[in-house]
């Protein structure tokens, strides 16, 4: 007796049964998806709002605060230039930028949300050039304009000292190169330690402790070591960018602009190694 044969369901794709079609078009992801999705993430956390919002502050008020205690004792500045004083706010806002920066990438790790992403955009090259891309202009943006109000407002209140071209354009275009890049160099390490703490201790290291050490070197052996430490301190590079004066040692004009992409650079790039070969 033969066994009847098994009855077989009909293929979608045959007879009169329709196929259905996705009116969602398909297509692989580019670095502007990326973007797109890094810039929405970026302007929707409150994290942003509060570490530039207190850095708007502190560029503003120290500095406008700094013009009008100089202004109320009559103090002859001689060549001190007019716009230097916006250094002391710029210094203590590169704290709130370097916590942005590190925490574009490093709060991911600590959620979990790393994960979702690199499942959205599988190429970790491309995320990570994504979160660059989009944390360096927006800071880049934030503290340029930001700088240059304040450089007005000191022009305004401290009356009879104008600053050139020059000044101008280092108190402003370039604190806001050397800032993007100092929270690109933290988003790095960020990648790198993938804990916010960590690299956020880290980095306040990196910005505080060559001028610890060196304040704390007094054996003459080391004098050499010393002043290299103040030289290329990052707050002594920043204050590069308000100097008009060539300085005879350490880093003038805008040496130290150059100096922070290159560190930026190798950071970045061992980043991607790790992003790229470690699991997550």
């Amino acid at each position: 007796m033969s066994t009847p044969p098994i009855p077989q369901a009909p293929s979608p794709h045959h007879g009169t049964q329709p196929v259905f079609v996705s009116p969602i078009p398909v297509r692989a992801a580019t670095l502007g998806d990326a973007l797109a999705s890094e810039w929405t993430k970026i302007r929707s956390v409150r994290s942003t709002m509060w570490t530039l919002g207190v850095m708007i502050v502190l560029l503003v008020g120290i500095g406008v605060l700094a013009a009008i205690a100089v202004n109320a004792t009559g103090t002859d500045l001689g060549s001190t230039p007019v716009l230097s004083f916006g250094f002391f706010g710029v210094l203590l806002g590169s704290l709130c930028v370097i916590t942005l920066g590190v925490l574009t990438i490093a709060s991911e790790y600590g959620t979990g949300m790393i994960r979702t992403t690199l499942t959205a955009c599988p190429s970790r090259a491309r995320v990570l050039a994504a979160k660059s891309i989009v944390f360096f202009l927006l800071t880049f943006v934030v503290t340029t304009v930001t700088t240059a109000v304040v450089a007005m407002l000191q022009t305004a209140i401290i009356g009879g000292a104008d600053a050139d071209g020059s000044q101008w354009l280092g108190a402003t275009v370039g604190v806001g190169l050397y800032i993007a890049t100092l929270g690109l160099l933290s988003l790095a390490v960020g990648a790198l330690v993938r804990h916010s703490a960590g690299a956020i201790t880290i980095m306040i290291g990196v910005v505080l402790l060559p001028l610890v050490l060196a304040m704390f070197m007094l054996s003459q052996s080391l004098e050499d070591l010393r002043m290299w430490l103040f030289e290329y301190s990052i707050p002594s590079q920043l204050s590069v960018l308000y100097e008009t004066a060539p300085t005879t040692s350490g880093p003038s004009g805008w040496e130290p602009v150059w100096i922070m992409l290159g560190v930026t650079a190798v950071a970045l790039f061992f980043a991607f190694l790790s992003l790229d070969r470690r699991d997550v």
